[in-house]
């Protein structure tokens, strides 16, 4: 369960209680920032990238991911961001952030659809369009010499979905890569790493985070 935290309004003295939200891990267990107590919130001036952001690491798996900083809006129009515990050695060692880059909270697929064409941006990929082959579940996305897809379903995907990917790619003469909301199977990891088909979970925060080896050496090459 997310903690929460008593939050008191340096503006107009309203007091609040703020419950950390939580965010599902690539493992698919909740993830949430575990909030410091013992200090006080302040209200958020002058945005930068750095601050929007914090690493926390996952009590399932040990995977450490980068999460919306929790912040909390007054009534009175004043926002807060509420402190995290550890957040002075948030960022990881050896891996800097990136710079600023658009992103999209995904709330419906047409948001999943932005999220994931956005990314593809990233890596050079700037005439993206609906695929011209509909795959065999969710939605293509297509570009010079890429073809991906992307399943905002509740279903993780499967090997077969994998493997159609692949299949259409390879007649294309294109590469390849998978989006996901729900996730994947471990007999789809198993054949994507087979075939060499970048695998990515699409988080809530519209943020790609790559779940096998092809991926993290893409997600490496990103802008």
């Amino acid at each position: 369960m997310s903690e929460s935290v008593p939050v008191r309004c340096p503006d107009c003295r309203r007091s609040h209680r703020y419950t950390a939200p939580a965010y599902p891990c690539a493992c698919g267990a909740p993830v949430a920032a575990p909030l410091d107590p013992d200090r006080v919130p302040g209200p958020v001036g002058q945005r930068a990238w750095r601050e929007e952001w914090v690493s926390v690491r996952c009590g399932s798996c040990g995977l450490r991911g980068e999460w919306p900083h929790p912040e909390l809006g007054c009534p009175c129009g004043t926002v807060l961001r509420i402190p995290v515990a550890g957040e002075e050695a948030s960022v990881p060692a050896g891996r800097p952030r990136r710079p600023a880059v658009p992103v999209v909270p995904i709330r419906t697929a047409r948001d999943a659809v932005t999220a994931a064409v956005l990314y593809l941006r990233r890596l050079g990929h700037e005439d993206i369009r609906r695929a011209d082959q509909r795959p065999t579940s969710g939605i293509g996305l297509a570009g010079r010499g890429v073809l991906a897809q992307l399943d905002p379903s509740s279903r993780p995907a499967t090997p077969r979905d994998v493997e159609c990917l692949w299949l259409t790619a390879m007649t294309e003469s294109a590469s390849c890569l998978y989006f996901s909301l729900p996730g994947y199977t471990d007999e789809a990891r198993a054949r994507a790493d087979t075939l060499d088909v970048p695998l990515f979970l699409l988080d809530l925060t519209g943020v790609p985070r790559p779940v096998n080896a092809a991926a993290d050496a893409l997600d490496a090459d990103a802008d």
